[in-house]
């Protein structure tokens, strides 16, 4: 599978981003799947659910599923987080996979840059960052998007992934 990033520190717009990117490159005919890397715990399901109380009892692993959606939890109960490749083995076949996060990993990245929030760039210190998209101008040696011009991000994308 054909993988792309988005990264940035926090506020700089990369969750927009993503949706945006998932909508325009859907919308032309490309099937799209996406890993978002979460800094802090999180739940899918609630209190009082049985998925939840499934998992407080101790399952290891929860498959909940209906004629909507299908949402696999595994609770890691103190085990490494599992590296991104694995994850990605987990995804079914699609044409295009969005990583959101994941700075570190050595796929080929997008950065999503605001100037308010006071953060550095990136990009200058990570080649893995092929491009930045930017609410100001920047001067940099690789491209530089307009954080909402969506349609040229995602043309960028899809030549870089070969689609």
């Amino acid at each position: 599978m054909r993988v792309y990033g988005v990264t940035g520190w926090k506020n700089a717009g990369k969750t927009g981003l993503m949706e945006r990117l998932v909508a325009e490159i859907t919308g032309r005919g490309f099937s799209v799947s996406t890993v978002k890397h979460a800094h802090h715990s999180f739940d899918v399901d609630h209190p009082g659910r049985d998925s939840y109380r499934h998992r407080q009892a101790g399952a290891a692993e929860v498959l909940l599923a209906s004629q909507y959606r299908v949402a696999h939890m595994q609770e890691l109960r103190g085990a490494p987080e599992p590296p991104l490749s694995d994850l990605l083995q987990r995804l079914s076949p699609v044409d295009l996979v969005l990583i959101e996060g994941y700075k570190r990993e050595r796929h080929p990245k997008i950065e999503a840059y605001r100037a308010a929030p006071g953060n550095d760039l990136i990009a200058p210190e990570d080649p893995t960052i092929r491009a930045v998209a930017s609410d100001t101008p920047l001067d940099l040696d690789r491209p530089v998007f307009d954080l909402n011009d969506t349609d040229a991000i995602a043309d960028f994308i899809l030549a870089e992934v070969g689609l």
